[in-house]
């Protein structure tokens, strides 16, 4: 999990990997989630599957960065 703070908000990137059973086990679902003042303000489910832990929670922390550029 990576996490940034910006304007106010704190930022999580999320990478979940895979189950070992699938066919391609070294991938990993991208989320993230926005809190401020430590309360839940939203999350965006799955956004994509990356080759790289790396690679997910980078797209979950640049869906949320977009996020609170159009709310915040």
């Amino acid at each position: 999990m990576e996490q940034q703070t910006y304007k106010g908000y704190v930022l999580w990137g999320h990478a979940i990997a895979q189950q070992e059973e699938l066919l391609t086990p070294d991938r990993y679902a991208a989320s993230g989630t926005i809190t401020r003042d430590k309360r839940f303000v939203e999350a965006s489910g799955v956004i994509g599957v990356f080759g790289s832990e790396e690679e997910a929670q980078s797209a979950g922390l640049a869906w949320a960065l977009a996020w609170v550029d159009q709310h915040g």
